[in-house]
């Protein structure tokens, strides 16, 4: 059984991140889920309608994301937490991109709690996962590029397991091996909150709203919360 922590090290430099872990089995990842797709066609008409807009750099939730990634080392407008960029990028195209269901599931939910979010395919996951600074020895194969590798920078925070780092700049870019496809069936969604206490009760908003989107489509479906004082 795979368990996801929080290293001591991240804990202490950055006490207001949390981490939601919504954890499904058996999932069915075929096909068009028809609640994520509306829960995207949503955001989109209401992208439209200007009923929704980009949320900016000085948004409390983006802004407390530019902070922890300066505060390690990258340059959040060059290199740009998640939700930064998947809500630029509706605010910008009018369009969301479509992935996969669980994909397409997770960034509905990313974007309209402006919350980062990413995933692991279980299956291919070995050993437990760590959010950790980088160390000397890493080595990171990023999404669409399975011959390329990469080497993080020192004090990056990262989440690896124990063959290789499975995301860069904390939640950046995903790895190519651990990637979540529509034939995926054992998979961990990771919900971040860099708030505090507040930002535990969006993650925890959020991650019922992932829940009602997961549970028609998997046997089993559970979540987590963690941060300095769970882990």
């Amino acid at each position: 059984m795979t368990t996801i922590h929080i290293d001591e090290a991240v804990a202490k430099q950055f006490p207001d991140v949390s981490v939601a872990a919504v954890t499904a089995r058996g999932v069915d990842g075929t096909g068009t889920w028809a609640d994520a797709e509306a829960a995207l066609a949503g955001l989109e008409a209401d992208a439209a309608s200007g009923a929704w807009t980009a949320p900016g750099e000085t948004d409390p939730r983006i802004a407390a994301w530019h902070a922890v990634y300066r505060d390690f080392g990258t340059n959040p407008r060059r290199t740009r937490p998640s939700v930064d960029a998947l809500c630029r990028r509706l605010g910008r195209n009018g369009r969301l991109p479509r992935v996969n269901a669980p994909v397409d599931a997770y960034n509905s939910v990313s974007v309209r709690h402006v919350l980062p979010a990413g995933a692991f395919d279980l299956d291919e996951v070995h050993g437990d996962i760590h959010l950790r600074p980088a160390r000397d020895g890493d080595v990171f194969t990023p999404l669409g590029e399975p011959e390329a590798t990469e080497q993080p920078g020192p004090g990056e925070v990262v989440y690896a397991d124990t063959t290789s780092v499975l995301t860069r700049h904390w939640n950046h870019r995903d790895a190519d091996r651990t990637k979540v496809t529509a034939d995926s069936r054992a998979i961990v969604f990771l919900l971040e909150s860099a708030q505090g206490d507040g930002g535990r009760a969006l993650l925890a908003e959020a991650a019922a709203s992932l829940t009602a989107l997961l549970t028609p489509h998997a046997a089993q479906v559970s979540w987590e919360l963690l941060g300095r004082s769970d882990d």
